[in-house]
């Protein structure tokens, strides 16, 4: 018997689907779905020092926190999101977090309008521990300016950034 040709694809992402994610590293928020593209960048992360991150599409950004952030606060019990429609500027505190081991505040990697926040979060942070970087996303904004990014540390920078902080 013959595998049909979707059953073959399927299989494909089943097996190799999260590797080729990983070695691409590009991350996805929840509900999108990845694809083939000529362009060489779909989407960019980037970070801030207080372990933040924007994942920038056009003029769409996604935020949330990093793992490391995720790991050192500890199993997230509340988390307290700006709701859409809400203002929020870079670098000030739009939202907080709180755990077992402590409580955080959550500044905003960019400016601009609060689209949608993950009710999910809300309802269970301790996705935030599960899958930060992926289906753990905070909130979504409209971007006031996109290129606000320019300040922020790209993954390569942010890998770096983390190594520095261990050393000291």
């Amino acid at each position: 018997m013959t595998v049909p040709r979707l059953g073959s694809v399927l299989l494909c992402k089943r097996i190799f689907g999260s590797r080729l994610e990983a070695s691409r590293g590009q991350h996805q928020p929840s509900g999108q779905k990845s694809g083939l593209a000529t362009s060489s960048k779909l989407m960019d992360m980037f970070f801030t020092k207080q372990h933040e991150w924007v994942l920038v599409e056009g003029t769409k950004g996604t935020i949330g926190v990093s793992a490391y952030a995720a790991d050192a606060l500890g199993d997230v019990v509340y988390a307290q999101l700006p709701d859409p429609g809400d203002s929020v500027e870079v670098g000030e505190e739009c939202g907080a977090l709180e755990s077992v081991k402590a409580a955080s505040e959550i500044y905003s990697p960019v400016s601009g309008t609060v689209a949608e926040k993950n009710e999910k979060v809300e309802d269970g942070p301790a996705l935030i521990n599960q899958s930060p970087q992926v289906e753990g996303w905070l909130f979504r904004v409209d971007l006031a300016d996109p290129g606000q990014v320019s300040e922020l540390m790209n993954t390569a920078d942010y890998e770096k950034y983390l190594k520095e902080c261990e050393e000291h």
